[in-house]
């Protein structure tokens, strides 16, 4: 739940995991800066805190690894190798210190093979000038690739082609001082280009590996074997001198810390069904209440590993989420009195101005009072969630793999090192934003990046912001409506864009828009939303060809095709004031189909099939039976003669499920048929 993370954790999501497509894209771009440097500040900034971030928690994770060891070797686990809980310490320091050796070498490495990107970026922009007939600067050029093969030159990198970049150096050297005639500079660059991208197609050394021989063997120069037999031959020394024994060190600290943190989660469960006894009693003060609140979020932050790789949301998020029930809790306290005399007052004075003869046009405001039972249940959720989550642990603990648990920790710290020494610097950043704004459809990207927003279309702008949106190569992006500002043409053609990104990046995308034909277009899973809830959730073809609820229905009715003649349907009245929102379901008021207790409860979300959910009195067993709208059926009918949706889906009938009658509803089930009459 994003609303119940801390503000540190949070961070870690924005932009690296989420990302955001803007309705205007001039509300996500600064009209004074150019478009490269608004594509390349979010990967600076995020890989400088990235790395920062990296750092802590290694240090964090390798501390905490130290401490359970020690625990585990104190207890006399099984099976472990000979050794004190003081050699403890010297393995630690170990796995740090040839991490950092790793570091170190995997850094140099790293620089090493971005200055051969950023070489080959620099030829590229030469090159595409020159083809251009733009102005280029010869001299400059060539002293930065010269500088940068320098920069380039790692024993693990170039070894093999030492000689021939020597020869290169010479060459450009040479021409430097040329400042008219490209044409020297053209032949030279064309050929080291080639040569550049051999060297970095050279297969990789494995760091991790090597980092831990040469901490034992500081002598030897490994760069000099193949990387694959330099590689094999550290990782054999590597399993026989240390990582053996480590990973049995290392198994029995996990197997310990998970038995602490399943213990603790068996002394949590008494707990917090305590806790649930305290709070559905009711009758607690706030102070008792967050005293409560307190002592239970100390247990359960006790149950959580601290060296499980993935965290436990549920038990992370608990405190957060329990403190928000009971804010609300004594705000409702506060507030429901308070509500229930406005709404008496109002009233009355309503009433009594209509029994003097006077014209009233005004209406009384809904109450907006949630009775203190129904958030009592709420908090009591909160605690039962935690309560099944726990006993879940506790009842699959023997399914736990440890040697898998062990394996995912060390590839963990290896992968947190990795991100310590990734480093990308402006030029290599440079590069990556012309790919990114290749790869949305932006000619001439080198001419581009230096221009300002103003100097782009409408859906060229748009463009823009997908890109710095994919900059930090997030898992999840959210469009908010990003094709309403464009005209239909480029619409498609950002439409067309986002679905090739979803599939080519493994994207998952929520797409947000008043526009069913890109829904069609764009959805797997459609929730349509009404004042703030989802109403109606399916899959494309449940809500398209098989739609339950009234609001739905609107919508649809109102949707323009090429075969309609008919007038369309407008859904009447206006939406609700979500100030002063309804009792009862908030599509009430505009609906011809609803029933009494529309206007008294919200109805509860029924299930139509495993994958169809509706939030609509009407689909309750006492309901009466109201159809689809016939121009709905027709156009149903129609898609289904032309073979846009199985025919099983299309329109049929699906069984809501038993559901106890609630008791608002008793009056009117007496006489339900009366009932939808009247309010139709």
């Amino acid at each position: 739940d994003l609303l119940r993370i801390p503000e540190e954790e949070m961070h870690k999501l924005r932009g690296d995991k989420i990302a955001m497509i803007f309705q205007d894209p001039l509300s996500a771009l600064d009209p004074i800066m150019r478009i490269g440097q608004q594509i390349t500040e979010a990967m600076l900034l995020k890989n400088k805190e990235s790395r920062k971030n990296a750092r802590k928690e290694f240090n964090q994770k390798l501390a905490v690894l130290s401490e359970k060891m020690k625990a585990a070797i104190a207890e006399g686990a099984s099976d472990l190798p000979t050794v004190d809980v003081k050699e403890i310490d010297g393995y630690i320091k170990t796995f740090d210190k040839f991490n950092i050796k790793a570091i170190q070498l995997e850094n140099s490495y790293n620089t090493a093979r971005n200055a051969v990107s950023e070489i080959i970026a620099m030829i590229d922009e030469f090159l595409f000038l020159v083809e251009k007939h733009q102005k280029v600067n010869i001299p400059a050029t060539v002293k930065g690739v010269i500088r940068k093969l320098k920069a380039a030159n790692n024993k693990y990198l170039v070894s093999n082609y030492a000689d021939q970049l020597n020869a290169y150096m010479v060459a450009l050297n040479g021409i430097k001082s040329d400042k008219k005639d490209p044409a020297p500079a053209v032949e030279q660059f064309t050929s080291l280009r080639v040569l550049l991208n051999e060297i970095l197609a050279q297969p990789a050394y494995n760091f991790f590996r090597i980092g831990y021989y040469l901490y034992k063997n500081p002598s030897e120069d490994l760069s000099l074997m193949p990387a694959e037999e330099a590689n094999q031959m550290a990782y054999d020394f590597l399993v026989q001198d240390y990582m053996t024994a480590f990973l049995q060190l290392e198994r029995a600290a996990v197997a310990h810390s998970l038995a602490t943190s399943i213990a603790s989660k068996n002394d949590a469960i008494a707990a917090l069904e305590a806790g649930i006894e305290f709070f559905k009693n009711g009758g607690f003060t706030k102070k008792q209440a967050y005293a409560e609140l307190k002592n239970l979020n100390k247990i359960v932050r006790a149950t959580i590993d601290p060296l499980a790789v993935i965290k436990d949301n549920i038990a992370y998020t608990f405190g957060s989420a329990l403190n928000t029930e009971l804010e609300k809790y004594f705000f409702y306290e506060v507030n429901n009195p308070k509500e229930e005399k406005r709404f008496a007052k109002q009233t009355a004075k309503r009433e009594a101005l209509i029994n003097r003869g006077k014209k009233v046009d005004w209406k009384v405001v809904p109450k907006s009072v949630v009775p203190l039972e129904t958030q009592i249940q709420t908090i009591i959720t909160v605690l039962s969630r935690v309560v099944d989550k726990f006993k879940a642990d506790v009842a699959n603990v023997s399914n736990v793999d440890l040697d898998q648990s062990s394996v995912a920790l060390v590839d963990y710290l290896k992968e947190t090192a990795s991100r310590v020494v990734y480093k990308i610097t402006p030029r290599l950043a440079k590069e990556k934003a012309i790919k990114l704004m290749e790869e949305v459809g932006i000619p001439e990207p080198r001419i581009r990046y230096r221009q300002y927003p103003f100097e782009f279309s409408g859906g060229m702008r748009q463009r823009i912001v997908i890109a710095i949106a994919l900059s930090a190569n997030p898992d999840i992006l959210i469009c908010d409506e990003p094709t309403t500002a464009l005209d239909v043409t480029i619409q498609a053609q950002i439409l067309e864009l986002i679905n090739r990104l979803k599939k080519e990046r493994n994207l998952s995308i929520i797409f947000i828009t008043h526009d069913l034909g890109v829904v069609a277009n764009m959805a797997d899973r459609i929730a349509v939303m009404y004042a703030g809830k989802i109403v109606e959730y399916g899959t494309v073809e449940d809500v398209f060809y098989n739609p339950r609820h009234p609001y739905t229905w609107a919508l649809l009715s109102s949707m323009p095709d090429l075969d309609t003649n008919e007038k369309l349907d407008a859904i009447p009245g206006t939406p609700p004031n979500m100030i002063y929102p309804p009792v009862g379901d908030a599509f009430a008021e505009r609906n011809k189909y609803a029933l009494q207790i529309d206007y008294e409860m919200q109805p509860p979300m029924f299930e139509i099939s495993p994958t169809h959910f509706a939030a609509t009195w009407l689909l309750h067993p006492n309901a009466p039976k109201v159809d689809i709208p016939q121009n709905i059926t027709d156009r149903i009918q129609r898609m289904r003669s032309r073979g846009a949706a199985p025919a099983a889906n299309v329109g049929e009938e699906a069984q809501a499920p038993e559901a106890p009658v609630p008791a608002p509803a008793e009056e009117a089930e007496a006489q339900p048929e009366a009932e939808a009459q009247s309010q139709e």
